[in-house]
């Protein structure tokens, strides 16, 4: 079993690609209002919430199976390409991988949009899984956010 992986997922949305990356940059603020069953809180630690370097506290919502909280940070984000790159840098999953890469892409498709999630990642030992809980909780999370927009419009 290989320690370093990498998880891959497309999903097609309704949701205009503006209006969907408007919000998914916007995640500090709308998450914890728009699904409070996910997200008790994110707060802001370091820089403005957006920029690189920036670094969010993540506080999820009892009952996650995914952590209590995470810290991530803000690695890369181009508004124009509308693409963003985060670490976890503290919290629950650190137990189990010692690296965390999260890549976000939203392409413009016709009158909606494609997202496209990769997870890069380092396991701590051989017996832990693959992270195909975050993944899940991944996608969950896009799906919500493109029905959030639609019931907006």
């Amino acid at each position: 079993m290989a320690l370093r992986g990498k998880l891959e997922v497309d999903i097609e949305l309704k949701s205009n690609a503006d209006k969907y990356w408007k919000t998914i940059r916007d995640s500090t603020t709308i998450f914890p209002k728009a699904f409070p069953h996910d997200y008790k809180s994110i707060d802001v630690l370091e820089g403005d919430g957006k920029a690189p370097g920036s670094v969010r506290h993540f506080h999820y919502a009892e009952g996650s199976l995914l952590a209590k909280s995470s810290k991530e940070r803000i690695e890369a984000a181009d508004d124009e390409k509308k693409t963003a790159t985060y670490s976890i840098v503290e919290g629950d999953l650190l137990q189990y991988y010692t690296k965390f890469l999260g890549h976000i892409a939203v392409i413009p498709i016709g009158e909606g949009c494609e997202l496209k999630w990769t997870a890069e990642y380092v396991k701590t030992n051989t017996d832990i899984p693959d992270p195909t809980i975050v993944r899940d909780f991944a996608v969950k999370n896009f799906l919500e956010v493109d029905d959030y927009i639609q019931q907006l419009a």
